[in-house]
């Protein structure tokens, strides 16, 4: 089988050759020693052998610092085992395995809620070693796929406002993209986002700062037109390795066209995962309003903000039961857009956080509804702030 060593050209094998000596003393503590592995290194720093070098080195004290090279003897906990949406589906034609996420129909509010964040960020770690370690195995048994790369289908369909602008899901979100393009580079021969909503583009703004061009260069995005990204998909990969549901042919013995025994489409995860299933506890930061029950019911909360990309961020609870929550842009032009949906959100439960990254200046409004409610007043204690552009966004100070 090809490797990606026959196409290099006389400088970028002169490269490689350096990189190897520089990094001979690493040779005990690689993963893989195959100069197929070395040269994603290069690739990834465009030939840079000291910032190659560099990366290397420190993607090496991140895996002692985290335990990474023993991570797969580590049990997940069982909430992502039931919740936790991926699953390899087959191969595609360049012998690079398929992996598929349904990220729109997973509950990562829910996960975040069941897990403390170290688990969350090592659980990452553990499934991107586990397939990792399958594909070496299979290239060094078959011969195939010798650059030890994967195709990533992520499915958008029923992305939620609630999910994406809940703060934990953002952050970890972001430190996610940051560990797997220090550490993993060139792990990744295609990536297909579908059913791709329009909040999106919102998110992936959010995360483009933190992608190596490289990255970005494989990446296809396509809307809700199941013809047009089920052609692209089949471009790439053969019918019988792709689900019948994703436009390929494969079904599940019992003739399920999602095939489930393969992928775990994700689902709502229940309260009884929670590791706190007590009362939220107010912070000292936090301001209160008192909202009557039934019409009249509601409080709208106005921000003004200046500085496009800004970031506007809550965290409320709440006391006597759920309260219906939205936000809203609002300008001469376009009226009222709404951003984050009407929701009841069970805040009496759970401490709500989310944020939402402001892409025009303009007005901003956040409401706390109880008008459902008809006998139960409801005591609302939040914070909502405003924070500058994050640093790389187009508008982020220099």
């Amino acid at each position: 089988m090809e490797s990606p060593l026959d196409h290099l050209d006389e400088e970028s094998k002169r490269a490689l050759t350096e990189f190897k000596e520089r990094v001979q003393d690493c040779t005990s503590k690689l993963v893989d020693t195959r100069d197929e592995y070395l040269l994603k290194w290069l690739v990834a720093r465009s030939y840079n052998i000291n910032e190659a070098e560099k990366m290397l080195r420190a993607s090496l004290a991140w895996r002692q610092t985290n335990g990474v090279d023993d991570i797969l003897k580590w049990t997940p906990p069982e909430v992502f085992q039931k919740y936790y949406s991926l699953g390899k589906i087959g191969y595609d034609k360049f012998n690079c395995p398929v992996y598929v996420c349904a990220q729109g129909n997973m509950d990562l509010r829910g996960i975040l809620q069941s897990v403390t964040k170290k688990d969350f960020m090592r659980f990452q770690a553990y499934m991107t070693e586990k397939v990792n370690r399958e594909m070496l195995d299979e290239t060094l048994s078959n011969g195939k796929n010798k650059y030890c790369q994967m195709t990533f289908v992520a499915d958008m369909e029923n992305l939620s406002m609630r999910q994406m602008t809940y703060k934990p899901v953002m952050e970890t979100g972001t430190e996610q993209t940051k560990v797997y393009e220090l550490n993993y580079p060139e792990n990744l021969r295609r990536i297909f986002i579908i059913n791709a909503p329009k909040i999106f583009t919102i998110i992936f703004n959010f995360l483009k700062p933190f992608m190596h061009q490289a990255t970005l260069d494989k990446m296809r995005i396509f809307g809700s037109d199941k013809e047009e990204w089920a052609a692209a998909l089949l471009e790439e990969i053969e019918a019988d390795n792709l689900p019948l549901h994703y436009g390929g042919t494969m079904v599940d013995p019992d003739g399920d066209p999602k095939c489930p025994s393969k992928l775990n489409m994700g689902a709502e995860v229940p309260y009884s995962y929670y590791l706190s299933n007590s009362a939220p506890v107010p912070k000292d930061y936090m301001e209160t309003i008192n909202i009557i029950a039934g019409a009249g019911g509601f409080k709208k909360l106005k921000y003004k903000i200046d500085v496009a990309n800004s970031i506007l961020r809550w965290e409320f609870m709440t006391e006597g039961g759920d309260i219906g929550f939205k936000v809203y842009y609002k300008s001469a032009e376009e009226g009222i857009v709404e951003l984050v949906p009407l929701s009841r959100i069970e805040s009496h439960l759970v401490t709500e956080e989310g944020e939402f990254v402001s892409e025009k200046p303009g007005k901003y409004v956040v409401v706390f509804d109880n008008t459902f409610s008809i006998l139960r007043p409801k005591k609302v204690r939040y914070y909502v702030v405003v924070d500058p552009p994050v640093p790389g966004s187009p508008t982020a100070p220099g």
